[in-house]
């Protein structure tokens, strides 16, 4: 894309990361090869982020929301399809079992839950395709690392779920490194102070 990166951009991109490896907490038995398809959808994403900020100057941001919606449902019907004719009915690890449950028609209050999840998501996606539009991908990536602290928030107040002293310490370490990206573009844009020279008229 050709943005320069600034150490401070740098700065605030490495504390988000360190934010998300400490709530993970690598070495505490959470990793496992499953963890591989996470880092390979996370890797995707990543390039799919690039290219809208690519694209961004011919298309608007409901625009490519709406093919990158389309792209996800056609990936899950393959997959779903893939799984139907493989004869596949027991996943080889607990984390993917959802994959291959057996298909049931949902009830009327879970398919408006569906509904609404798919409208918050796609409203996510226009908003987020916008922030790329809008600024440079390193300074937008900051603020996408708060996203794993909406996760045990939620947690906290529909299940009850305490979370762990580690996802707070990340969290803080996450929100930090928004506030520096935001003092940051608050800096960079602000305008040049004049400097009296001491002439007079």
């Amino acid at each position: 894309l050709g943005e320069r990166v600034s150490w401070q951009t740098l700065a605030t991109v490495l504390i988000g990361l360190l934010g998300v490896l400490v709530m993970l907490r690598p070495g505490a038995g959470l990793f496992d090869w499953a963890a591989l398809l996470s880092l390979g959808s996370a890797f995707l994403y990543g390039l799919s982020q690039l290219m809208a900020r690519k694209i961004s100057d011919t298309e608007s941001s409901t625009v490519m929301a709406f093919y990158q919606n389309g792209a996800y449902l056609t990936g899950a019907l393959l997959v779903a399809g893939l799984f139907r004719l493989a004869g596949i009915e027991h996943a080889v690890h607990p984390s993917l079992e959802f994959l291959v449950r057996p298909w049931i028609w949902p009830a009327l209050p879970d398919l408006l839950k569906m509904a609404a999840c798919g409208f918050v998501a796609s409203a996510g996606m226009i908003l987020l395709s916008q922030a790329y539009r809008l600024a440079q991908a390193n300074r937008v990536a900051t603020f996408e690392y708060t996203g794993i602290i909406w996760s045990p928030l939620w947690g906290f107040l529909f299940f009850a779920e305490v979370p762990h002293s580690a996802t707070v310490l990340g969290a803080t370490l996450i929100i930090g490194a928004g506030l520096l990206a935001f003092r940051t573009e608050r800096l960079r844009a602000a305008p040049p102070l004049l400097v009296p020279t001491g002439d007079t008229a």
